[in-house]
């Protein structure tokens, strides 16, 4: 019979983490019967959850801007790679200021707590820590310029925004620890990462070199650029169900795991496995993704992690950090408050690159022009074309394309706006005072595809501007129709608040607040020729299978 062994599946080696000490106050260290305790006041629990939101909003790890200046300093990069990646970095300089959040889509904020036995929370009036965590997320959103994305069911079909980005997914666990000690891992997810995490259930027979490798390929083509590559990769293969995989693979895409052994004992401890790492990493540069338009850079790392199984399955879950690389670790201990020390100077890894160094040429378009003549300079270009867009945008998105759905459904004409005008696939963030715009990227472009046929059609969405790839149906109707979708590139929403939109009206459904119909005035928008009207699809070309390819054991 064989003793009793307690495995902890997640063993995480030491905490090299640099951080800043907060001066938030609420600790109070206690001995009693020999042990160490410390109490935890709530205010400091909402003190330091509101600090991280806060500065994962503005602020990006200096790792991460470091592979972004290392995407330029390449010489095998594309030049889009490098303009995409210089975009960002100037995105992250403007982001730093405190003003405009990196991104449109401030996400859900997500907290993952760990406490040791000798944390003592709670108060005099009872507060939960959840209560209290929620508090300072509350606060954070309330204050800074950030979006509102949580939707509150009032029936099985109705919903509305909750007014408030809560509620918040709050996970708090006890763990051992001889020292009273509450960990944390702050987060903000975006609907764009968020929607690339995935499931699979597949058995035994995956873990097979060659079969693991044309796996792979598949899936992890089918990414896409929706999410804001580069990404940070995590491939978490087994589990003791299906939810621990998901939830190992998005702990992994924050490198929240990075310090697992690199091997098991066979007691049932996750391990990193760094070799396949870096074969996965090879994979998705001969993808010709790229940074979003062409290249080598669709990922700027990989975290493999292998976890133990039941026997009869093999969940495997893939998730990415996007360019939007939002979270911070945080401590309470009895030497004080802690929370992840992020680059407030991003502009150090900004080398001196003037555009025309990072791309091949750019063509200028005037939207003030009609639509005709708009759409007749786009078909002279080829697929991958950089543009700059000056002049007005219709903005609208998901409810407003439904209801626009719903008056065509109904007899009703194509509202003229859109028969008018390019239309941009966007929602903002809060204006601050004295700026045109809040931050103002653009949102995933495959949730509009099921309307694009009836509106062009109708004559309207012949030019589309968002982010990310398109489905068949969208190729097919700019054919029939002489349409065009422009990428833009996800993950730069302060650089172009800042830089490119002077002017931000409602045009229709003021009501929906962020999802209304905007028009917007741009100045040198980038963008590139995604989809045109010939047919031709920039990303079908990197949809193609590997045929001859395993991994090495």
């Amino acid at each position: 019979m064989p003793e009793f062994h307690h495995t902890d599946v997640l063993p995480l080696g030491p905490d090299v983490t640099e951080y800043r000490q907060l001066d938030l106050g609420g600790i109070t260290p206690l001995r009693v019967d020999g042990r160490d305790f410390l109490r935890i006041e709530p205010a400091t629990l909402t003190g330091l959850v509101k600090a991280a939101v806060t500065d994962i909003q503005h602020l990006l790890r200096p790792s991460h801007l470091a592979q972004l200046r290392a995407i330029i300093d390449d010489p095998e990069a594309s030049a889009n790679d490098r303009f995409v990646a210089t975009d960002l970095l100037r995105n992250a300089c403007v982001s730093a200021g405190g003003v405009l959040p990196m991104c449109q889509d401030t996400g859900t904020a997500i907290v993952v707590g760990k406490r040791t036995e000798g944390v003592l929370t709670g108060g005099t009036g009872g507060d939960t820590d959840e209560a209290a965590i929620s508090r300072g997320i509350f606060e954070a959103y309330q204050e800074l310029n950030l979006r509102y994305s949580q939707m509150a069911p009032t029936s099985f079909w109705e919903e509305r925004n909750t007014g408030s980005n809560l509620p918040a997914q709050i996970e708090l666990t006890h763990v051992a620890g001889d020292r009273p000690k509450y960990e944390f891992l702050v987060l903000a997810k975006g609907g764009g990462s968020a929607n690339k995490t995935f499931l699979y259930q597949e058995t035994k027979a995956l873990l097979n070199p060659t079969r693991l490798a044309h796996f792979l390929d598949e899936k992890l083509r089918s990414l896409g650029t929706a999410a804001c590559p580069p990404y940070h990769l995590a491939v978490v293969v087994g589990g003791m169900s299906a939810e621990y995989t998901l939830k190992v693979a998005k702990l992994a895409s924050a490198r929240y795991l990075d310090t697992l052994p690199e091997r098991g004992s066979g007691q049932g401890e996750a391990f990193r496995d760094r070799d396949l790492e870096a074969q996965i990493l090879e994979l998705t540069r001969q993808f010709g993704i790229g940074a979003q338009f062409g290249g080598k850079y669709f990922c700027h790392d990989v975290r493999v992690i292998r976890l133990p199984r039941h026997g009869a399955s093999l969940p495997v879950g893939i998730a990415v950090s996007c360019s939007a690389d939002r979270q911070a670790k945080a401590k309470i201990t009895a030497a004080g408050v802690f929370l992840e020390q992020l680059e407030h100077d991003p502009a150090q890894f900004l080398p001196e690159v003037h555009d025309e160094q990072l791309s091949d040429d750019v063509v200028r378009i005037d939207l003030n022009r009609p639509m005709d003549e708009i759409r007749r300079t786009l078909a002279a270009l080829p697929v991958k074309t950089r543009l700059s867009l000056s002049g007005p945008l219709v903005v609208a998105r998901d409810i407003a394309h439904a209801k626009i759905k719903e008056r065509l459904d109904a007899g009703e004409p194509m509202p003229q706006y859109l028969r008018d005008h390019p239309v941009y696939y966007a929602g903002p963030a809060k204006t601050p005072e004295g700026y045109a715009s809040g931050s103002f990227g653009p949102t995933t472009a495959g949730r509009m595809d099921s309307y694009v046929e009836q509106f062009q059609a109708a004559g309207g969405s012949l030019v589309m501007l968002a982010k990310g790839n398109r489905s068949k149906q969208v190729t097919d109707a700019c054919q029939a129709h002489g349409g065009f979708y422009l990428g833009s590139i996800g993950g730069p929403a302060a650089r172009l608040a800042k830089d490119c939109i002077r002017k931000v009206e409602v045009l229709e459904y003021p009501e929906l607040g962020m999802e209304a119909v905007w028009k917007i005035e741009v100045e040198d928008f980038p963008a590139f020729i995604v989809v045109d009207d010939k047919g031709s699809d920039f990303f079908s070309e990197t949809s193609a299978p590997t045929l001859q390819i395993s991994f090495r054991r």
